[in-house]
């Protein structure tokens, strides 16, 4: 019952996976080249996006002191 849950669970898990492969099959040479740099360019923009926004913290937060209670 676990295994065929699990099985389930990982079925649907790699379904994009199968659909994007089966898109892939149906790509030309050129439409492959074209959405690998898309990709290349989005993991770009998102690493670029962290680094510059110097992380989620509120720093001006950080330096002030702790409230009186």
């Amino acid at each position: 019952m676990v295994v065929a849950l699990l099985r389930r669970l990982l079925d649907w898990w790699k379904k994009d996976d199968l659909e994007r492969a089966q898109e892939e099959t149906r790509m030309t040479p050129a439409e492959r080249d074209a959405a690998e740099e898309d990709y290349e360019a989005r993991k770009d923009d998102v690493a670029s996006r962290s680094y510059l926004a110097g992380g989620v913290a509120d720093y001006e937060r950080d330096s002030e002191p702790p409230p009186d209670h």
